[in-house]
């Protein structure tokens, strides 16, 4: 069982001075966070792409080539890297890089991503975004399995006999899917044997139970060795000492961020009474202190089969990196041991 943490580099908004952090400033907030989070003990660490103005990372890589060197243990990953806009020889050369430099820490999430401007950025058509992501797919696969290669598709030029370079350290790249909820992708990913990631970001958690035993089911008829099976949940999570606290450390930028992506989304307004809500039993957010989200995360666990719980931590980026800081250490200092425990009885 791993335990770790998600982020999308999210930027900080002033309400005071009504303005966004500068990237700069949240870029080496993230590489001292992602320190720390090798230092108490968490197994993973994975990073979103985006392309709007909020964000901070449109290129997972660069900071993950960054904390590479900065960390020993955790292991480091796109979370996602969006495939359907993406070269893939490009993407498998960089990775491999960061590889090296980890000594075998790194690993690529493939998705089709939350967001379209990716899209129209790097000349692709948002209409064969699912014809894009099967072909770059298994462009991806065939680049981590062969060398020199042969390929062709419809979308990018052929390759006859390339090599490429460089290799990474393990003998292949581990590949994760991130899937939403279309029985499409998730049998998918069976199919290819891959290990997915499923997002939890709204609505009561369990409802979602039948995705993941479709997956368990479908990879398991297609033929695969159930020993290397794995499957995670990425869920909007934050820990405080006191919940008291919440509405002034976590809520508000929380809340500003929802709101900022609902709004081109037709979203209603973010509420503390969702917010309520979302932190309830079955709720989609794992957000509160040690007891109740230890508790929270076994359920979550125990439902689900997981081999894999992500905290996805920076919506907002909380009141401050030091409230980030914090929520780190209580993760990885308070929660997970008692969760292990848990899970070891």
């Amino acid at each position: 069982m791993q335990f770790g943490i998600t982020m999308f580099g999210d930027l900080r908004f002033s309400v005071e001075e009504q303005k966004m952090q500068a990237p700069k400033e949240r870029l080496k907030e993230m590489i001292e966070e992602i320190k720390l989070m090798d230092e108490v003990g968490l197994d993973y660490f994975g990073l979103g792409e985006h392309h709007r103005n909020d964000y901070a990372v449109s290129a997972p890589e660069i900071i993950l080539a960054a904390a590479s060197i900065q960390t020993k243990n955790i292991i480091l990953g796109s979370a996602v890297s969006v495939l359907s806009s993406s070269d893939p020889v490009k993407l498998f050369q960089d990775f491999s890089m960061i590889d090296q430099l980890s000594d075998g820490r790194i690993e690529v999430m493939a998705g089709r991503g939350s967001f379209i401007e990716s899209f129209p950025l790097f000349g692709y058509e948002l209409e064969i975004y699912n014809e894009l992501f099967e072909e770059k797919l298994d462009l991806l696969i065939k680049l981590n399995q062969q060398n020199p290669i042969t390929w062709n598709g419809k979308f990018r030029p052929s390759l006859k006999q390339q090599s490429i370079f460089p290799r990474p350290q393990q003998d292949q790249l581990p590949v994760w899917i991130a899937v939403g909820g279309t029985p499409e992708s998730i049998d998918r990913a069976a199919k290819l044997g891959l290990p997915v990631m499923f997002a939890i970001i709204g609505g009561n958690y369990k409802e979602y139970k039948p995705l993941f035993d479709y997956y368990r089911q479908s990879y398991q008829a297609y033929g695969h060795d159930m020993s290397a099976f794995q499957m995670g949940v990425h869920m909007h999570s934050f820990f405080v000492d006191d919940e008291k606290d919440l509405m002034q450390i976590h809520y508000p930028n929380y809340a500003a961020q929802i709101d900022r992506i609902g709004k081109g989304r037709g979203w209603p307004r973010y509420t503390p009474q969702r917010y309520a809500q979302g932190r309830s039993k079955q709720g989609h957010l794992v957000v509160g202190d040690v007891s109740s989200t230890q508790d929270k995360i076994l359920e979550i666990i125990e439902t689900f089969g997981l081999s894999r719980f992500a905290a996805h931590l920076d919506t907002g980026a909380a009141r401050s990196h030091l409230d980030m800081m914090r929520s780190i250490e209580i993760y990885g200092t308070k929660i997970i041991p008692e969760v292990k425990k848990s899970l070891h009885k």
